[in-house]
């Protein structure tokens, strides 16, 4: 075999590695990253909760509406101030200096009376707060559709608890 024509000796990169073309590698890296990204969070049930530290109190937030229930992500805030995004179907809490707290989240309409909760914690106490949705249909005649409308209620802790041992894990702090 000639110098020039033999492969090791060629300037060329070869265009295919271990029987994959370039093209097909990548689009195979693509795919696992994609489905590595999609897999589905632990349940709160399953996942080692820290105590509360010292000196503060524990909000925990929740949804576990359903497939049929809305399915938008909106913000949540505590005190006016964004603590997390409201995701369908999953749990997260927030570690916060006692006081008193009103909890809400981004709704089309944020002006009914007791639309959302509020509490009083003192440190070590936790309180457990469920969003809700309700769709409202055309809104004030406009066109274009539904809005959405979201809002809080406080949940006695045993059934709160129950509820968020099966719902997925979105953290806290």
């Amino acid at each position: 075999m000639a110098a020039a024509s033999h492969p090791a000796l060629n300037n060329k990169m070869p265009s295919n590695f271990g029987g994959l073309s370039i093209g097909l590698r990548g689009l195979a890296i693509a795919v696992l990253l994609t489905a590595a990204n999609c897999s589905p969070l632990p349940a709160t049930g399953s996942v080692v909760i820290p105590p509360i530290p010292t000196g503060t109190a524990r909000i925990w937030i929740y949804r576990n509406d359903g497939p049929n229930e809305i399915q938008a992500s909106p913000y949540l805030r505590l005190n006016g101030r964004v603590a997390g995004i409201s995701e369908p179907d999953g749990a997260f809490y927030r570690d916060v200096t006692p006081g008193r707290y009103v909890v809400t989240v981004d709704s089309y309409i944020d002006s009914y009376v007791s639309q959302f909760a509020s509490v009083d914690l003192a440190a070590g106490q936790e309180a457990y707060v469920k969003v809700l949705s309700m769709l409202r249909d055309k809104v004030g005649g406009e066109p274009g559709g539904n809005r959405d409308i979201f809002y809080t209620r406080l949940i006695p802790a045993e059934m709160a608890r129950a509820a968020i041992a099966v719902t997925p894990f979105y953290g806290g702090t």
